[in-house]
């Protein structure tokens, strides 16, 4: 399924979701080439860091509290669920300390499902044009991310996607546009990352159909 699922992303990446797995099941798409994986918590991604290779790149892709960025900001590659300019700024702290550069994505709320976090474009507006944005230099805005319903409707699905491309559009005319960092579109799951990749996505998050359902009885 792994080289399969690489064909049919062209020129997006992969991004492994490897929550609740065991270090084994990491390491099988390890061997065959796999070196993105996305953790949703930080008490997952922390022990996996330290027992697998150092050439992974760590994506922390769920919900992150400021108080757990010191835990990651040594290691991890990108961040993609940065909600508030409180938690960039916390970020950047952290990352000041390690003397590195922490990519990050804006997450977008683009769905109505009340359990999902995530900016709107005003708000997205106001962090980057607030006096604080300006003095973070150990942050890299690098695009956005977003979370499409989870309904069978794919034009719904679709019409989610197209939205968050716009908002990436719009954000990379107004205010990245001369940065080449500024290019990624992190959307697309393992029920959805084709009508994601047709829509312009860079970075899908698939789960379920690299490891099969997830067992929770997994958790090192």
């Amino acid at each position: 399924m792994y080289k399969e699922l690489i064909q049919q992303l062209g020129t997006a990446r992969l991004v492994a979701v490897s929550k609740t797995q065991p270090h084994e099941a990491i390491m099988q798409l390890y061997e065959q080439g796999q070196r993105i994986f996305g953790e949703n918590k930080v008490q997952e991604l922390v022990p996996k860091y330290e027992a697998l290779p150092k050439d992974i790149e760590w994506h922390l892709i769920g919900h992150l509290q400021s108080n757990k960025v010191k835990y990651i900001a040594p290691f991890v590659a990108m961040i993609h669920s940065v909600d508030s300019l409180k938690l960039l700024a916390e970020i950047d702290k952290q990352a000041a300390q390690h003397q590195r550069t922490i990519n990050c994505l804006l997450q977008f709320k683009i769905n109505d499902e009340e359990t999902k976090f995530g900016l709107n474009l005003n708000e997205a507006y106001a962090l980057l044009e607030s006096a604080t944005y300006p003095n973070l230099q150990h942050i890299r805005i690098c695009g956005v991310m977003g979370m499409a319903s989870f309904v069978e409707d794919e034009t719904q699905i679709q019409q989610e996607f197209k939205a968050l491309k716009q908002v990436f559009d719009t954000l990379k005319a107004r205010y990245f546009p001369n940065e080449a960092s500024f290019k990624e579109i992190s959307m697309g799951m393992s029920d959805d990352y084709l009508i994601a990749v047709a829509e312009g996505s860079t970075l899908v998050r698939i789960g379920t159909l690299l490891f099969g359902a997830r067992n929770y009885g997994n958790l090192q």
